[in-house]
């Protein structure tokens, strides 16, 4: 099967698409001032954009890897997450704290979805 690629540029992909999986790249917030749980519902709303322009959604959610600054905001990135989750439908998911690429980003998602089934 082939792989297709979407918002792409030289040195990587947003979206790719391969045998009936939707593979997003970690998505970071726009807005780097607001606090965790504000930077998280940025992502989670870019993440839903993907997902639609991939043809799927939340609710196709395989798995989710997520990475936070710090672990003392931990709980503000679960309370944007737990209102964004499509209840009795939750990805496998990790979560840990990391150092981002940018020091003013605190949290990064990268998900993993199903495409439904025709």
């Amino acid at each position: 099967m082939s792989v297709t690629y979407q918002d792409s540029n030289a040195r990587m992909s947003q979206v790719a698409i391969h045998n009936g999986t939707v593979y997003l790249a970690g998505q970071v917030p726009s807005d780097a001032t607001a606090d965790m749980r504000g930077q998280t519902e940025q992502v989670l709303a870019r993440i839903d954009q993907l997902l639609a322009q991939a043809g799927t959604s939340k609710e196709h959610l395989v798995s989710a890897q997520i990475w936070v600054t710090s672990m003392a905001e931990f709980d503000q990135m679960n309370a944007a997450w737990d209102a964004w989750v499509v209840p009795g439908r939750p990805p496998v998911r990790a979560a840990l704290e990391a150092k981002l690429a940018k020091p003013e980003w605190k949290v990064e998602i990268m998900v993993v979805a199903a495409l439904p089934e025709a």
